[in-house]
């Protein structure tokens, strides 16, 4: 009799556990400038696909901003421009995005407090599997060293 009373707990776990999506996306090297409240400030990270699949980042969230835009810079005859990438990012596997200067970087748009050097700005990466990874990016005046992992 026992057995039955738990069956149903036991099959809406294995439920959950088969609905829930994984990832095999590895963060790491996330790090942003400082700047000033109410200004803009911007982030950086490498992030890696280990998986067999194709992953795609959708957004990215904060709670040290109004709002994460992710951008792409690029140089076309002498100019800079700056794109919006509204459509998200595909990592394919195997391969590695690094959000750098000059390159692809995330934008904090409207930031309700500085982030000063020392400071740890909280952010989850919002994946189109409906994975969400929280990671930290560190406010330094330069990127931390190749071997530090963020997530």
């Amino acid at each position: 009799m026992r057995f039955l009373q738990v069956l149903p707990v036991v099959l809406v776990l294995a439920t959950a556990a088969q609905a829930a999506p994984a990832t095999k996306l590895e963060v790491s090297r996330a790090w942003s400038r400082p700047a000033a409240a109410g200004t803009n400030g911007v982030g950086y990270l490498t992030l890696a696909n280990r998986g067999p699949g194709t992953e795609k980042l959708l957004s990215v969230e904060t709670v040290v901003a109004q709002r994460v835009e992710m951008h792409q810079t690029s140089m076309a005859g002498g100019i800079m421009s700056m794109q919006r990438l509204d459509k998200g990012l595909i990592i394919a596997p195997g391969k590695s995005v690094t959000f750098a200067p000059g390159g692809y970087h995330l934008m904090l748009i409207g930031l309700h407090k500085a982030l000063v050097v020392g400071d740890r700005v909280p952010a989850t990466l919002v994946l189109a599997s409906g994975v969400r990874i929280k990671t930290t990016f560190p406010v330094g005046a330069a990127p931390p060293p190749v071997s530090m992992r963020t997530r």
